[in-house]
């Protein structure tokens, strides 16, 4: 906490001594040659130096890397990279991982959400039982077998510290293992069997699989009866909100604690240090640089970034990042937004390519979320699963929205369902709202429901099942909603 409290009050300082560390390490490198780092003494030079790249710019560098080229983008070679599926396209993309990225941002991020964690619950017992961390497999890239592939939470599962070791289940054979199905039932039972678990992490969709899998397997009617020391669900990768519900059903005690954090294939960025608020602190020292991309920048051919001194609260911005895996001010696609700057605290908004706005409502899935979650409350439903959609314009017709919701727990009326979540993104979003006013430009929003299992199995059917594949929640395209419609056909 001494650390922490540093970067908390000395927030600036910080990150130019993180800038500088970078600049130096990576000096000797082809990049930083290229882009003179041994020269650059500040944000505005290393800004006016360097251009913002997002992940096809970036990609002849780190495609080099993957055969075993050193110095390219950070020093050495870098052996392990990271696959992340990239929420809103099929095409896999891979991000390096050094070893100084993996030990002094992943590791490090975790012992911060370990360190909040204890001093929130002072009767915090992690490091009494077991604790479980879902996640992917690594494999070798066929063209160089040095090269090793796979999710950022199978490359953590593969370093853990030795003195985390004894308090990790199940056994690192059963969590690195490459067939998913497989995994999951071995997991399960295995995990069905250890009575002392105190805590679980990992990605919501493949958690509530696991856990719906092992009650089936002993026909409790809760966790609780299966694991009664257990105290926290650490989350991150996707919003909550769709899943509260059923992990309430899960573990029904308040003494159970939610912790979410912010570990993205490119680093440990945020984690929540206030159990009883909903958003998490930046982490300013952990060999990253932050820098931030106004919403009117998105789309610019050359955007221009902004550095964290100058963001303002509730704006939202597209997180731009540098750090010591050989990402220089890259675009990783996610927006946030500042709930404070003293400290820097943050809530994630969604993706740049994840909204919906066909009609001018630029529909976030951050009002997704809310508006789910109050029409659930209000007619006693449970979503376990959505993705929405334009409907475009055709002939004279009018423009809106179409749902496609998978239920746990399904509402008397899905058309009254519809109605009200309309209501509710109309008094959370005044854009769409303006779109909705007496139906002249858009009508209410269709929504489809699908039986259980439909997105689980589409995601297996896509081969994105498991690991760190995200559910795509809004498109401003039809691909995502097309597909599942037509799998169910078939």
């Amino acid at each position: 906490m001494k650390r922490v409290r540093r970067y908390m009050e000395h927030p600036l300082e910080v990150q130019q001594q993180v800038l500088r560390h970078l600049l130096h390490r990576a000096r000797d490198t082809e990049f930083g040659r290229k882009y003179e780092f041994n020269a650059v003494k500040n944000w505005e030079e290393f800004s006016r130096n360097v251009p913002v790249r997002d992940y096809e710019q970036i990609k002849p560098f780190i495609e080099r890397m993957m055969y075993g080229e050193p110095n390219v983008l950070w020093p050495g070679q870098v052996r392990f990279f990271s696959k992340s599926s990239g929420t809103t396209e099929d095409r896999s993309k891979f991000i390096p991982v050094s070893l100084e990225n993996l030990y002094d941002s992943h590791i490090r991020g975790a012992r911060d959400t370990m360190t909040f964690f204890y001093q929130q619950r002072k009767d915090a017992r992690i490091f009494w039982g077991k604790s479980l961390i879902m996640g992917g497999s690594l494999t070798p890239f066929p063209e160089h077998p040095d090269t090793i592939r796979g999710d950022v939470s199978a490359i953590l599962n593969s370093h853990v510290p030795w003195y985390t070791r004894p308090f990790l289940t199940p056994d690192p054979e059963i969590v690195l293992m490459a067939n998913f199905e497989e995994k999951i039932e071995a997991m399960a039972q295995a995990l069905s069997k250890e009575p002392l678990l105190v805590g679980i992490g990992g990605v919501p969709t493949w958690t509530v699989v696991l856990l719906r899998r092992i009650l089936e397997i002993t026909g409790k009617k809760n966790l609780l009866e299966v694991w009664p020391h257990i105290q926290a669900y650490i989350h991150g990768g996707v919003s909550f909100l769709p899943y509260k519900e059923q992990f309430c059903d899960f573990f029904p005690t308040n003494t159970f604690s939610y912790q979410e954090v912010y570990n993205a294939s490119e680093g440990y960025f945020a984690s929540q240090n206030d159990l009883g608020s909903d958003d998490m602190l930046l982490l300013l020292d952990n060999n990253i640089y932050y820098e931030f991309l106004p919403m009117e920048e998105w789309e610019s051919p050359n955007p221009k970034a902004i550095p964290l001194e100058a963001v303002e609260k509730g704006k939202v911005y597209a997180m731009i990042i540098s750090n010591n895996g050989g990402l220089w001010r890259y675009n990783i696609g996610d927006t946030v937004t500042f709930t404070s700057t003293h400290p820097y605290k943050i809530k994630i908004k969604g993706r740049t390519k994840q909204f919906i706005n066909a009609f001018g409502e630029e529909l976030m899935v951050d009002n997704a979320e809310r508006a789910l979650a109050m029409t659930c409350e209000a007619l006693n439903a449970v979503v376990s699963e959505y993705t929405a959609a334009p409907i475009y314009f055709e002939g004279a017709g009018r423009g809106g929205h179409q749902w496609i919701v998978e239920f746990k727990e399904a509402p008397k009326d899905v058309e009254q369902f519809a109605t009200l979540l309309d209501k509710n993104l109309q008094g959370l979003n005044s854009d769409y709202e303006a779109k909705r006013y007496k139906n002249i430009a858009l009508e209410r929003l269709c929504l489809h429901a699908v039986p259980p299992g439909t997105f689980v199995q589409w995601m297996k059917h896509r081969g994105k099942f498991g690991g760190q594949h995200k559910v795509p929640r809004l498109a401003n395209h039809r691909e995502y909603v097309s597909e599942i419609l037509r799998f169910l056909e078939n």
